[in-house]
This record gives C-alpha cells, sequence and structure tokens, in this order.
C-alpha cells in the first residue's frame, strides 16, 4: 500500500501536484481546485494538531471498519467531509499549493511523535497516517485528473 513516508511516493505525489493549475476542473464533487488545495491542507493540519475539527462519532472508530476504509476500499466520489475542512474563501492557487506542500512537509517531519485524533476514526498510527494522507491526496489528485 503507498503511503506518504516513502520518499519515491511523496515525490510522485509533488508531481501530481505540480500538474494541477488555476483553472483545473474536477471530474466529480462540487470543490474548485483551490478549495481542494485547501481541504487537503487542512486534513493535515488536523493530523498535526494545527487545525481543531470537532469528533464524529461513527462505524468508522471501529478497528474492522476504519482498517476497511484506510487500506482496501474503493473511496466513494463526493463522500462528506468535516465542516471544518471545506472552505468557502480558499485563497489563491500558488499560495495554497505551497500550504499543502508545507503542510505535507510537517507531516513527514511529525513521524514518530504522534499525531492528534482523526475526527471520523480517532486514533490512529503513523501506518495509518501515512496510507490514510497518501489515499486522501491520490482521490482528490484524480478528481482534479492528475
Amino acid at each position: 500500500m503507498e503511503t506518504i513516508w516513502d520518499a519515491g511516493t511523496r515525490s510522485a505525489l509533488e508531481q501530481r501536484l505540480g500538474q494541477l493549475r488555476p483553472d483545473s476542473r474536477p471530474s466529480w464533487g462540487r470543490m474548485n481546485v483551490m478549495g481542494m488545495l485547501a481541504h487537503c491542507a487542512g486534513a493535515m493540519e488536523m493530523a498535526l494538531g494545527e487545525r481543531a475539527v470537532r469528533p464524529k462519532p461513527g462505524p468508522f472508530r471501529n478497528a474492522l471498519a476504519r482498517y476497511l476504509v484506510i487500506y482496501l476500499m474503493p473511496w466513494p466520489k463526493g463522500a462528506p467531509t468535516a465542516p471544518e475542512l471545506l472552505f468557502a474563501e480558499p485563497g489563491e492557487f500558488e499560495a495554497n499549493r505551497r500550504n499543502l506542500l508545507a503542510a505535507l512537509d510537517r507531516m513527514v517531519a511529525r513521524r514518530g511523535q504522534g499525531f492528534a485524533d482523526h475526527a471520523a476514526f480517532g486514533k490512529l498510527s503513523d501506518k495509518d497516517w501515512g496510507c490514510l494522507t497518501w489515499r486522501h491526496l491520490d482521490h482528490h489528485f484524480r478528481q482534479f485528473g492528475v
């Protein structure tokens, strides 16, 4: 399974990020490219404890369900997200791209030091965070054709 902890995988994500343009259009969903960049950075900021996101009770706190979603199941298009990770005024494209790269760098630097709980999944291991973050970025990059 792909993970942000692998330097080659991270490099591939960074290359895909570089292919996005301010006028990139989604294949599904309502986010524009700037909102998607802010959303992805916000999710990593949640992991880093930099962005407060209200815990959401539900089935994903169950170990088996959590494992299935993080590692095995395909992710549905248009799945709901925490309102704290949606941005009405998402900012400027290049600034959002730089912020996403900086958040990814902070995630990698934080490995082994612990992360905040995930709003839907609860406590995650470094292995879980690495895979989940890769899958989240991959999901949204595919949404925008990169």
